[in-house]
C-alpha cells in the first residue's frame, strides 16, 4: 500500500512537470524564425544596415502563443520579415543580462520596462541604431504585420505617421 501511494505521489509530479515544461513554449519566439538577443540584433542590423523587429514576449503569455500559431505561421510574414529586419526576442520578465552600445548593461526585464512594456505582446521596430520608429501592443494578424512591413521597409515612416499610412492618407 506505501508502495502505491509513493507511486502515485511519483506520477503526479511528473504529470505537474510535464505541464510546465509544456507551457513553457509560450514564452518563446515563432518557431523556425531566426531571432537572436537584443545586443547581438543591434550588432547585426549595423553590420547588415537593416532595421531591427523587437518582440517582447513572456512566459505564459498567451496572446504571445496565439500570435505565434495565427500570425507568424503564415509564409508571407515569415519572408518580409526575414527578408527586411534583424529578427529580436526579449523576454519581457527574464533576468538575461545586456550589454547596450554604450556598454551599458541591463537586463531584458529592465530594457522591457525602459521601453515601456509592462504586457505582452509587444512588438517594435527600429532604426539600425536602436531608435524607435514605432511600437505596436497586443495580438497582430498576419495583414497587420504586412501592413507595418510596408510601413517600415518603404520607408512610408519617414514621410507620414502610421495611422495615416494605415488608413491610406497620402
Amino acid at each position: 500500500m506505501r508502495y502505491r501511494a509513493e507511486i502515485r505521489r511519483f506520477s503526479g509530479l511528473v504529470v505537474l512537470l510535464g505541464l510546465l515544461i509544456s507551457t513553457a513554449v509560450w514564452a518563446d519566439p515563432p518557431a523556425g524564425y531566426p531571432f537572436v538577443a537584443y545586443d547581438e540584433g543591434l550588432r547585426q542590423a549595423d553590420a547588415e544596415d537593416k532595421p531591427v523587429f523587437l518582440y517582447f514576449g513572456r512566459y505564459g503569455c498567451g496572446w504571445c502563443d496565439k500570435t505565434n500559431r495565427e500570425s507568424f505561421s503564415d509564409d508571407r510574414v515569415r519572408q518580409a520579415y526575414e527578408d527586411h529586419y534583424v529578427l529580436v526576442y526579449v523576454d519581457a520578465e527574464s533576468g538575461n543580462r545586456l550589454t547596450l552600445p554604450n556598454g551599458e548593461r541591463l537586463t531584458e526585464m529592465e530594457l522591457g520596462a525602459r521601453m515601456n512594456v509592462f504586457a505582452t505582446p509587444v512588438f517594435a521596430y527600429l532604426e539600425k541604431n536602436g531608435e524607435m520608429i514605432f511600437k505596436a501592443p497586443g495580438f497582430k494578424t498576419a495583414e497587420e504585420f504586412l501592413a507595418f512591413d510596408r510601413y517600415v521597409s518603404d520607408g512610408q515612416y519617414q514621410k507620414q505617421e502610421l495611422l495615416e499610412f494605415l488608413r491610406g492618407d497620402s
